[in-house]
């Protein structure tokens, strides 16, 4: 029995962990439902406690370099301390709230190439190495969401890529430690002005706020630069509203400007050294416990083979 002990606090034959999820689809407000379910191993074990939380990849600049991590950005305990017994089954039902501003994986039934994003469950075991499990999540657009990237393709826009950065964008109110960036090559009718236009989406219970960066082309005798554009629009708009005419409203207005939006006090610098943009927008922030990194052996571990890109455009 010693021996057994011995062995269970490296791991070995102690209690597992599987995470099994009603569904793995969700969309932002909306909760992931399933069970955790546990099997005792040869000897009694004292859980400490069951967490689950949300986990994606993230850019994030670290002065002239940039690099993707792990993040962890929602965490919720589904159980305090309990005992298990050799070879007991456990089953703990949850319900885990996504938060409003969590970012849109999946887009038309496929994955956007450059996002991913999986639960990540934490069995905290006392004197014995602590267990992990790992599901992968899908996050699907909200209603308006889906209106704004419909009038996107219906204009002509082709996806390129997506991608969370690090950071809050100044003048926007943000819960989470990062923003998703859905980039699109420009369409034939915007092509003599932009090359590229970025799309972010700032969602709350009340509504989103779209953010559009567009890059500009340059002239015979000015430099190419970055232009941004900032509107509200709130989830009662989703289905009254000429989403394609409104769209390309913003995308005018938006190039029609000069340098950045001089009205909302933007205008530093823009992070990766293209002009102002929306780099200008983004203040950093300091990440606490729910917006810090995971651990190096979930970065190398849970992001491979499954959790690989199917990117490539909407279509």
């Amino acid at each position: 029995m010693v021996f057994k002990k011995m062995l269970s606090a490296f791991g070995v034959g102690g209690p597992s962990v599987d995470t099994v999820l009603t569904n793995p689809n969700t969309r932002p407000g909306l909760t992931l439902d399933g069970h955790v379910n546990l099997v005792g191993g040869d000897v009694p074990a004292s859980i400490e406690q069951i967490t689950l939380g949300l986990v994606t990849r993230v850019e994030i600049e670290g002065g002239d370099s940039e690099y993707a991590g792990i993040m962890e950005f929602h965490r919720m305990a589904v159980s305090g301390p309990l005992e298990l017994a050799p070879k007991q089954q456990l089953a703990i039902p949850f319900q885990l709230p996504v938060p409003w501003e969590t970012p849109v994986t999946d887009v038309y039934g496929q994955r956007l190439h450059g996002m991913t994003m999986g639960l990540r469950t934490e069995l905290a075991v006392a004197r014995a190495v602590d267990k992990s499990d790992l599901d992968h999540v899908a996050v699907h657009p909200l209603p308006i969401h889906e209106r704004i990237l419909d009038a996107f393709q219906a204009l002509g826009f082709r996806f390129k890529h997506a991608d969370l950065e690090r950071g809050h964008i100044r003048g926007v109110q943000q819960t989470l430690p990062f923003y998703q960036e859905i980039e699109f090559f420009a369409a034939p009718q915007y092509a003599r002005t932009v090359t590229e236009v970025e799309l972010t989406f700032v969602t709350s219970q009340r509504g989103v706020e779209v953010i559009l960066e567009c890059d500009k082309r340059g002239g015979f005798l000015s430099a190419g630069h970055d232009v941004v554009g900032r509107y509200a629009v709130a989830h009662t708009d989703a289905g009254r509203t000429d989403w394609v005419q409104v769209v390309d409203g913003w995308l005018r207005e938006t190039t029609s400007r000069y340098g950045n939006l001089r009205a909302g006090g933007f205008g530093a610098p823009h992070g990766h050294g293209r002009g102002p943009g929306m780099g200008g927008l983004v203040a950093g922030t300091a990440l606490g416990v729910a917006g810090g990194l995971v651990a190096g052996e979930l970065i190398s571990d849970a992001f491979e083979g499954d959790f690989g890109d199917f990117g490539g455009d909407f279509e």
